[in-house]
């Protein structure tokens, strides 16, 4: 009863694009991404970048040219990243989101004080019911 060695399954182009068709059909019938992905055997971050492969191709692109294989390069450019996408605010909405932020911040710190005081007692060999 000795374990298989792990090996690496080979996933052809026009897998990785019917996977993504349909990991979208399920989840928009409501199903999550971690049963999409135990229905095709793949795992979801492997799914999440092949969807996001198959999003950056250009309309009317084939398997292969989205998935070339391995060491190739693609003949498109790779879909834009979050990053940098939303406008920049005004200076007005800026400075209310960081009062915002700052606020959730010093509300967590607070909690967190609250939190360890009794936590300390503890470690330092006090009783949770503390002296009277």
């Amino acid at each position: 009863m000795g374990r298989q060695p792990f090996r690496r399954r080979r996933h052809t182009p026009a897998f990785k694009v019917e996977a993504v068709r349909v990991m979208r059909e399920r989840l928009d019938a409501g199903l999550t991404l971690q049963r999409v992905s135990e229905e095709l055997e793949v795992d979801p971050d492997l799914l999440r970048a092949w969807a996001k492969q198959v999003a950056g191709a250009p309309p009317g692109a084939d398997a292969a040219e989205i998935f070339p294989g391995h060491g190739q390069r693609r003949r498109f450019a790779p879909a834009p990243t979050r990053g940098g996408t939303e406008p920049p605010l005004s200076p007005e909405e800026e400075l209310r989101r960081l009062r915002r932020e700052n606020e959730r911040l010093r509300m967590e710190r607070d909690f967190l004080k609250k939190g360890s005081s009794g936590i300390s007692g503890i470690l330092l060999g006090g009783d949770m019911r503390g002296s009277r």
